[in-house]
């Protein structure tokens, strides 16, 4: 009998039953990062920063383990530094002089 969760999978959170393939593969993930990364240094640094350590994050598979492609290192390291840039900068504007950059 295979209704009411009764199914033939022994486990209910196998690859098959959750996990779509409708979305980026990673891949397209890491370039999108590193894209988003190289563009936060010209403009929207506090956005575009974390928008790339995201992509390169879930393009590396949510883990530090060898053999990743090397855009989504590139969009993982660049966004943390975009983000870190972002922020020396707004508080150096929110500072009672004119900011340090």
């Amino acid at each position: 009998m295979a209704g009411f969760g009764h199914g033939t999978r022994g486990y209910l959170r196998s690859r098959g039953r959750t996990w779509q393939r409708t979305g980026p593969d990673r891949a397209t993930l890491g370039v999108i990062g590193a894209i988003c990364a190289v563009a936060g240094f010209f403009v929207l640094g506090i956005v575009l920063g974390p928008v790339a350590m995201f992509c390169g994050w879930r393009s590396m598979g949510r883990k530090w383990s060898s053999g990743h492609s090397v855009p989504a290192l590139v969009a993982l390291v660049l966004g943390a530094i975009d983000t870190l840039l972002a922020i020396v900068a707004l508080a150096g504007a929110a500072a009672w002089g004119h900011g340090i950059l």
